[in-house]
């Protein structure tokens, strides 16, 4: 598929992955993006790439959770540019804990609060999965009112949607809830690609290694030079930029679906 000219929307775009990623879609002429996040930084992450010419860039703050705020970054886009082609919802969260730990002292077990599993599969699986949703509603409506039907090769990809896994869909201590989420993004990817594919729109899952993002830094130092960087083959944190640009090659490259792992040979130590 050809970036060039293309509307596309990014969540978690004020930071890491997600931010790396609006810069390499500017860099290769998308012509507007929607960035979206909750933080205020993205206001500034959409002036910046503004200033450097050719892509219209919107800031969106919100919580990707909200439906309402969801309908309104797409609509918006739509409105201004047109129906949406891209969409990266990379925005995401960890709420870290054992699944059961025993307090020694006591002899009592603490299991991991189900009110945290719950924020986490909200933000990490059921929101990407459903700005996903949104834009192949959008596309399904455009070939409607256009009088099409379903999708033909010679139409050339209508649509692509990357979404944000992590190694950790592959088991990873301590992650119980986020790892879930992760690896749900999967069944969802395969199964959302068999239906969409009738408008012309492609999925896949990128799984990162450990990058060097906000959530990997709030490991500590500690933890990421003793637990990540020795079971990581490249033995540094992988670069966002280097994400971003795995994100262009799923999207330009119509022979790849299903999944890609970037994870710099990263594989879980034993415990």
């Amino acid at each position: 598929m050809e970036i060039k000219g293309k509307v596309g929307v990014i969540t978690g775009a004020a930071s890491g992955i997600g931010r790396a990623a609006a810069a390499e879609l500017a860099k290769q002429g998308v012509a507007a993006l929607a960035l979206v996040d909750l933080a205020d930084a993205v206001h500034e992450v959409a002036a910046e790439l503004n200033g450097r010419g050719g892509t219209v860039v919107r800031a969106f703050q919100g919580d990707t959770t909200d439906s309402a705020f969801r309908a309104e970054v797409f609509g918006t886009m739509r409105h201004e540019h047109g129906a949406v082609n891209l969409c990266v919802p990379a925005a995401g969260i960890t709420r870290d804990a054992l699944a059961v730990k025993l307090n020694k002292d006591k002899g009592k077990a603490h299991i991991y609060p189900i009110e945290n599993f719950r924020q986490v599969l909200e933000v990490n699986l059921l929101a990407p999965v459903y700005w996903a949703l949104e834009m192949v509603a959008q596309l399904a409506e455009e070939r409607f009112t256009r009088g099409l039907k379903q999708w033909q090769p010679n139409e050339g990809t209508q649509g692509v949607i990357v979404f944000i896994g992590s190694v950790s869909s592959q088991g990873n201590k301590g992650q119980i809830a986020y790892a879930a989420t992760k690896v749900g993004l999967e069944g969802a990817a395969s199964t959302l690609m068999k239906e969409a594919m009738f408008y012309g729109v492609r999925c896949a899952v990128l799984h990162p290694g450990f990058t060097d993002t906000p959530m990997v830094r709030a490991l500590g130092e500690d933890y990421i030079n003793n637990h990540v960087l020795p079971a990581t083959q490249i033995k540094r944190l992988i670069r966002p930029e280097e994400i971003a640009d795995a994100i262009v090659f799923l999207i330009r490259n119509s022979a790849v679906s299903g999944q890609l792992w970037a994870d710099a040979g990263w594989h879980p130590m034993p415990t």
